[in-house]
């Protein structure tokens, strides 16, 4: 099978899809941005050709790059992993006759009014939600639902550009901010009060063949606004053991039949609260953040390899061991700057180094990013254990303990 994989090489476990697709005997063709002398011999290892193009993101430069494949040898798959890509991706692969995901389902995950009235068309509950471009508009859907709301982008991924707003002072400055007052189009979104967190599938022919649910601590939005939280997000072992997971699973699958999810890396994420359990955000990808790697390493599987099995329709080789609960917690800068030090991370090294997956400690000198660029910007440690409540109490323990110091 000829499989042509969109932007191999950043970020850098892109590499890892690739890496899955090979080892399943495929042929694989990246395309990407990067030159080709610019990768290294590990990545170029696990590809049979490649092909530069100036942006991935720009349909014309993409089709042209997979007519030309198509000109050597027959193609059996276009497929990218990146939120930014699918669409474009989607389009290409409809104009070049490749079997995948659809234009529409890419679409449906991709603008978020669009999405939520699909799901709603279905009978599956979400947020309430509409496009605005005005504030007439923005302020006749608070009217209907009620402060406070979310003003986002329609494309957005993660918590990028999304404000919470509680009052009419607030409206005035985000509707500014955003862009609504000068035409620009928005998702609205009533705010909805719960935990959150996320189910993944890696689905074949819309039915789930390897699924996880995570949990955030505390929820997205504030833990992407506030210095001070040392945000975290758990992958539980528990999915089929405890209680409340069965209607997670259960609304996951007729997420995917709803929004025609066929043989994908899916991405939900979820709250759950005094209205019940409710599906915010929809991805027909794998969700990022490095989640995927606690997966592999709380189940002591490769799941970059059994995505790659799924894509070439071959049936899955591992099942996850549920043997750990995995989880990473990001540590903020004290201040924007640069990195000077840290303290508290021997003592944490010592007590917990049985359970210590990997971490990124950027060096002394290192400019730090703001608090918003996500989990990952800057310093970061993750952990497993068999039992969540044990890790939860572990990762609590490094985010007190350990202190990134910056000027």
């Amino acid at each position: 099978m000829h499989v042509l994989f969109v932007e191999p090489a950043f970020p850098r476990n892109q590499r890892e899809f690739v890496r899955g697709l090979a080892a399943t005997g495929a042929r694989v063709t990246g395309i990407g941005e990067a030159a080709a002398a610019a990768l290294d011999p590990e990545l170029k290892g696990y590809m049979d050709d490649y092909v530069q193009v100036p942006s991935v993101v720009h349909e014309e430069s993409l089709l042209d790059a997979v007519r030309r494949c198509q000109e050597k040898g027959w193609v059996d798959r276009l497929e990218a992993t990146i939120e930014a890509h699918i669409l474009p991706t989607a389009n290409v692969r409809e104009k070049c006759g490749i079997p995948g995901l659809s234009v529409q389902s890419s679409f449906l995950c991709r603008d978020k009014p669009a999405m939520k009235q699909a799901l709603r068309d279905a009978g599956l509950p979400c947020a309430a939600s509409d496009a605005v471009a005005s504030v007439a508009e923005a302020e006749a859907f608070v009217e209907r639902v009620g402060y406070p709301i979310i003003l986002k982008p329609r494309a957005a991924a993660g918590a990028a550009g999304t404000y919470r707003v509680d009052d009419a002072t607030e409206l005035k400055r985000v509707v500014v901010e955003t862009g609504i007052d000068r035409g620009l189009s928005a998702a609205a979104e009533e705010f909805i009060e719960g935990h959150e967190g996320f189910y993944d599938t890696i689905s074949v022919d819309g039915q789930p063949v390897h699924e996880f649910a995570c949990h955030y601590y505390p929820n997205v939005l504030e833990g992407m606004r506030e210095r001070w939280i040392s945000p975290q997000f758990i992958a539980t072992n528990r999915l089929e053991a405890a209680p409340g997971y069965e209607e997670v699973r259960r609304l996951g699958l007729d997420v995917v039949k709803a929004l025609g999810l066929g043989t994908t890396a899916t991405h939900m994420e979820w709250f759950y609260g005094p209205k019940g359990l409710k599906f915010s955000e929809i991805g027909c990808r794998p969700p990022g953040v490095g989640a995927w790697d606690l997966y592999c390493a709380g189940n002591e599987m490769d799941v970059y390899g059994e995505w790659a099995r799924a894509i070439v329709e071959l049936p899955p080789k591992q099942q996850p061991s549920r043997r750990f609960s995995a989880g990473m917690i990001a540590l903020r800068p004290d201040r924007d700057g640069h990195i000077t030090g840290y303290s508290g991370l021997d003592g944490v090294r010592r007590e917990f180094e049985p359970f210590l997956i990997d971490s990124h400690l950027p060096p002394v000198g290192t400019p730090t990013q703001p608090v918003e660029a996500g989990f990952m910007a800057n310093a970061w440690m993750r952990f497993r254990h068999p039992d969540y409540d044990r890790l939860r109490e572990i990762l609590d323990h490094v985010g007190q303990a350990v202190q990134v110091h910056a000027g």
